[in-house]
């Protein structure tokens, strides 16, 4: 069955504006129409989607259960796209590079990082902009998206492979894992739940291939919608993660995570992609990746 995509934005963006001001007529003094233009735009809409999203009781207006979900993810994606329309219109103004990146890579190796980076990269200004999901080939709103991946890439984007990606087990001293699988070989840890994430469901598969082990005999335990999640859990103590090196390489040379069989190459790259054209910025903040990616290795 052919996927319908996505309904009216006109509906989509009627909706938000009543759901969020609980009536039709402040929705049409925001958005410059009609009450009647807005009426119309939300029967529509319900009629596509073939469900009510409000109960109404006179002027006043009262969220349905589909319609709060509708409301919750609308109002969300709108106040992105905003927030991103400005962040455009900001780097437009100042020259400053907008680059997109997974929030679990921002979070935990680019955001420690700035202040060196903007010490020894001082004319470069950067607005980081977390992006989860592979990017579109145009690359949307941005002007280049730092991602591990691997080939074939778009054949719009210029590539600056940076690092290949390595990853592998980690877990914290102080769980009892640490202890049983300390001195013996990867096998051990097929006895081990493990924790995993939705955004790399092949992390472990791979890993596993790559040892000689049947991925079938994994046992996954708890799951984590994101990476960052998967790693904040491994550093709580509750279990055992899977990681890409760069990410926890600080806590493995302090001692908060252990990385029982250190760590082996996926066959995917930590990739800056920009489009196609040179940007001598762009090209100096891949040097500098590129360097601090082999120091962190």
């Amino acid at each position: 069955m052919a996927d319908p995509g996505l309904p009216s934005l006109n509906a989509l963006r009627a909706f938000e504006a009543a759901a969020r001001r609980g009536n039709l007529s402040r929705a049409a003094d925001e958005l410059h129409v009609t009450h009647g233009a807005v009426s119309r735009q939300v029967r529509l809409l319900e009629e596509e989607l073939g469900v009510a999203l409000f109960h109404r009781d006179g002027r006043r207006l009262r969220l349905t259960a589909a319609g709060r979900r509708l409301a919750e993810a609308a109002g969300s994606a709108f106040a992105g796209i905003q927030a991103t329309v400005r962040a455009l219109r900001r780097a437009g103004e100042s020259g400053t590079r907008v680059i997109g990146c997974p929030g679990s890579l921002l979070a935990r190796w680019m955001i420690p990082r700035l202040e060196r980076l903007r010490a020894e990269l001082p004319g470069l200004q950067l607005h980081l902009s977390p992006h989860e999901g592979d990017f579109a080939p145009a690359l949307p709103g941005l002007d280049a998206a730092l991602l591990i991946g691997a080939p074939p890439w778009p054949p719009q984007w210029r590539v600056h492979v940076l690092a290949p990606e390595r990853v592998g087990p980690v877990v914290d001293p102080r769980h009892p894992a640490a202890a049983r699988l300390a001195g013996r070989p990867p096998s051990a840890l097929l006895q081990e739940d493990l924790l995993h994430t939705a955004s790399r469901p092949q992390a472990w598969p791979g890993w596993a291939r790559r040892q000689g082990l049947d991925p079938v005999a994994l046992r996954l335990g708890t799951g984590f919608e994101h990476l960052y999640y998967l790693l904040e859990a491994a550093l709580a103590g509750l279990g055992v993660a899977i990681a890409p090196q760069p990410l926890v390489a600080a806590e493995v040379a302090a001692g908060r995570l252990l990385a029982p069989w250190g760590f082996v190459d996926t066959g995917a790259q930590w990739c800056l992609c920009t489009r196609a054209g040179d940007d001598p910025e762009l090209e100096r903040l891949a040097d500098w990746l590129r360097a601090q990616l082999a120091a962190t290795d």
